[in-house]
């Protein structure tokens, strides 16, 4: 028997995430990236549509990004010119000849909505059974993102939307509390909780302001949150997207918008001579800004702990075990992690 506390998370948890955004996927640009371990090529066809696929020919090993093109409804590889469709299949060699029906290259499923460009990832190719909803972006400003490549797992990112307990050390937040436990329906997990903070996202003041905030999981590479402060009547919406790159980093993006429902004197009196169109967009930064400081707060954390499970939780922690349960279902092949008995794990 070995007496351990650490525990490695399978890299590459199954689910959707976000892999490029609408706007930087122009007709004709291929973009290069490293997906779940895998060296991928994203790009749109003349139709529009976004392809993904493995980056490499399978004829004879050509990067389609490096002096590839697309041509119609297909890539053509920069070395011997021949073309593939959006599923994968040769459709042309560079010589006219019957394309071999071996040369076929690995595709995704994906899902272009909200100016989000998602993959579904699943270790044996299994087609996606869930779907993210579409959000309706009706009566929202624009939506600002940041992006960070960090060393962290999926599962250790959005597991913070159930972690109470480092709310307050790590990101100051006051009276925190669970207005809705979180509760688990298939692949989403929701939940409902509140604080209270210094108001630093209109200006420097130091009011204390009272928050509550409804989140979403949408497996562990997406969540949504939409929150509200109360005594401003401000209502904003904040995502976060982990990607796996290489079993070691994730691409973490998060993004933020505003509602335009608001009324600027409630804010502070002076603000309502200030027309909405010129308010917005501080509003937005300063929430934009406030947004990044609490998700990178927790960098150096992620990057520097350990996977313990079955974690010595204590009162306060908040439902992290509920939140482990419903994750394992990202992992077709399990975690296999081992049975522990009086700290001692077994079967080893």
């Amino acid at each position: 028997m070995q007496m351990q506390t650490a525990f490695e998370l399978p890299p590459y948890p199954s689910g959707w995430y976000l892999v490029c955004l609408t706007e930087k996927l122009k007709p004709g640009v291929i973009i290069s990236e490293k997906f779940c371990g895998e060296d991928v090529v994203i790009f749109r066809t003349a139709s529009g549509e976004p392809v993904m696929m493995g980056a490499y020919c399978p004829h004879m090993g050509a990067h389609f990004a490096h002096g590839g093109k697309v041509e119609g409804e297909s890539i053509q590889c920069p070395f011997h010119g021949f073309c593939f469709d959006k599923t994968g299949a040769c459709v042309k060699t560079g010589y006219g000849t019957k394309p071999p029906p071996q040369a076929v290259v690995k595709t995704w499923h994906l899902r272009e909505q909200n100016g989000l460009i998602l993959a579904f990832h699943h270790p044996d190719g299994i087609a996606p059974d869930w779907e993210i909803p579409v959000h309706d972006e009706e009566g929202w400003s624009e939506t600002r993102f940041k992006e960070w490549k960090i060393e962290s797992h999926p599962q250790e990112i959005a597991e913070n939307s159930v972690d109470f307990g480092h709310f307050s050390l790590v990101h100051g937040y006051e009276e925190v509390k669970e207005f809705e436990s979180p509760r688990a329906d298939g692949p989403y997990l929701k939940g409902r909780y509140g604080m209270a903070r210094i108001a630093n996202f209109v200006g420097k003041g130091g009011r204390k302001v009272h928050a509550e905030f409804n989140f979403t999981q949408f497996g562990v590479g997406y969540a949504f949150v939409e929150a509200q402060v109360v005594e401003f009547g401000l209502k904003s919406r904040h995502y976060v997207f982990p990607t796996p790159i290489d079993g070691k980093q994730i691409h973490l993006r998060i993004a933020t918008s505003v509602n335009l429902g608001y009324q600027p004197k409630n804010i502070h009196p002076l603000l309502a001579v200030i027309p909405k169109f010129i308010l917005t967009p501080f509003l937005l930064a300063g929430y934009y800004r406030e947004y990044q400081k609490d998700v990178s707060d927790d960098f150096k954390i992620w990057k520097n702990k350990i996977y313990v499970h079955p974690p010595a939780l204590a009162k306060g922690d908040g439902p992290v075990i509920l939140y482990r349960k419903w994750a394992e279902q990202f992992y077709p092949g399990g975690l296999g992690i081992p049975k522990r008995e009086k700290g001692v794990l077994v079967g080893q």
